[in-house]
C-alpha cells in the first residue's frame, strides 16, 4: 500500500489518509442477518458473534478462535528503551501490514493513558473463548476486548513487561475503536495490557479509529452552520447587553464543534458475508465442533 497522507493534530494524534488500498481489508467484520457477525483476518475466522433482543437493549454473544495474529511486528526492547513517537510508529506499521484492518479513508491513531472508569476492570472480557457483551443505543458497553487468550500475571513475558512498565518503557497497547461494540479490541499489547493491569495501572495504549471522511464532515459542517445561525437570529430580538454573553457562548462553542469535526470518530464499517446466515450457520458450528472448552 502507498504511504497515506499524514495530518499531524499535536502530540501523540494523527489523521493517516489511506489510499490504493480499496477495501475489505485483511481484518475485517463481515456481517449477515438477525444479528450475526463475523470478525475474519484473511481466510479465517478469529470471533463469531451473534445480538440476540430488540431495540435498544441487546446481548451480544461472542466465541472467538485461536489463531488471531497481531498487524505489527514484535517490539525490540532497545526500541522501548528509546523515545518514540508510538503513534507515528505504529502507523507506519500498520500501513506496511498485509494482516491489518487498514483500507481506504482517514483514520485517527492518538495516543491514550486514561479512560472512564471501568473500561479495564469490570469491562474487559477476561474469560476465553466465550463471552458476552451488553449493547445499548447511545452506549452501554464500553469495555475492551482482547482477541487471544490473556496471559496469567505470573507469566515469563508478562513478568518481563511489567518491569518496562514500572520504568515507565513499556510500548503502548493498539487498541482498535469498534463504533457498533461500542467498544475496543486489542490488536497488539495483550500480555502488556496484563502486566500493566497487575502493576495496578492502567495500560498507556493508542486508540486506532475511523475518521469521517471529508463529504460527511462537510455535511455536518453545513448542518450546524445552520442550526448556528438559526440561534443567533434568536438572539436579534436581545439588547446589546443582554445578548453579549450568550452570543459568545455560541459562537464559542460553534467554533469547537466545527473544529472538531474532521477527526470526530465515524461508523466502523462491515461488509456482507458471503453466502448470508447459512454460511455464518455452518462455519459457527464447526467452530464450536472443533473448540476445546476450558
Amino acid at each position: 500500500m502507498d504511504r497515506g497522507n499524514r495530518e499531524l493534530l499535536g502530540p501523540g494524534r494523527l489523521v493517516l489518509d489511506v489510499r490504493g488500498r480499496p477495501g475489505p481489508p485483511a481484518l475485517r467484520f463481515e456481517t449477515a442477518k438477525e444479528g450475526r457477525l463475523l470478525l475474519r483476518q484473511g481466510e479465517r475466522p478469529v470471533l463469531f458473534g451473534r445480538a440476540e433482543g430488540d431495540g435498544c437493549c441487546r446481548d451480544l454473544a461472542l466465541h472467538r478462535l485461536d489463531g488471531y495474529r497481531s498487524p505489527l511486528p514484535p517490539v525490540r526492547a532497545t526500541t522501548t528503551r528509546n523515545r518514540t513517537d508510538w503513534t507515528h510508529r505504529y502507523a507506519r506499521r500498520l500501513e506496511e501490514a498485509a494482516n491489518g484492518p487498514l483500507h481506504d479513508g482517514r483514520w485517527r491513531l492518538t495516543g491514550r493513558s486514561a479512560f472512564a472508569p471501568g473500561v479495564w476492570t469490570q469491562d474487559l472480557v477476561r474469560d476465553w473463548p466465550d463471552g458476552s457483551l451488553e449493547l445499548y443505543c447511545g452506549g452501554g458497553w464500553h469495555g475492551v476486548l482482547p482477541l487471544r487468550r490473556l496471559s496469567p500475571p505470573d507469566a515469563a513475558r508478562v513478568k518481563a513487561y511489567r518491569k518496562q512498565v514500572r520504568e515507565g518503557t513499556a510500548a503502548p497497547v493498539l487498541l482498535w475503536w469498534v463504533s457498533f461494540l461500542d467498544g475496543w479490541l486489542i490488536l497488539d499489547g495483550h500480555d502488556r495490557a496484563v502486566a500493566a493491569l497487575a502493576e495496578g495501572v492502567e495500560p498507556v495504549c493508542v486508540e486506532l479509529a475511523r475518521a469521517p471522511d471529508e463529504r460527511h464532515w462537510r455535511r455536518e459542517a453545513a448542518e450546524l452552520t445552520d442550526a448556528h445561525e438559526r440561534r443567533l437570529e434568536r438572539l436579534a430580538d436581545c439588547g446589546p447587553h443582554d445578548g453579549l454573553v450568550p452570543r459568545r457562548a455560541l459562537e464559542r462553542g460553534y467554533a469547537d464543534a466545527i473544529a472538531e469535526l474532521p477527526y470526530d470518530e465515524a461508523a466502523t464499517p462491515s461488509w456482507p458475508l458471503s453466502g448470508g446466515a447459512p454460511t455464518w450457520d455452518d462455519l459457527a458450528a464447526r467452530a464450536m465442533f472443533q473448540c476445546t472448552r476450558d
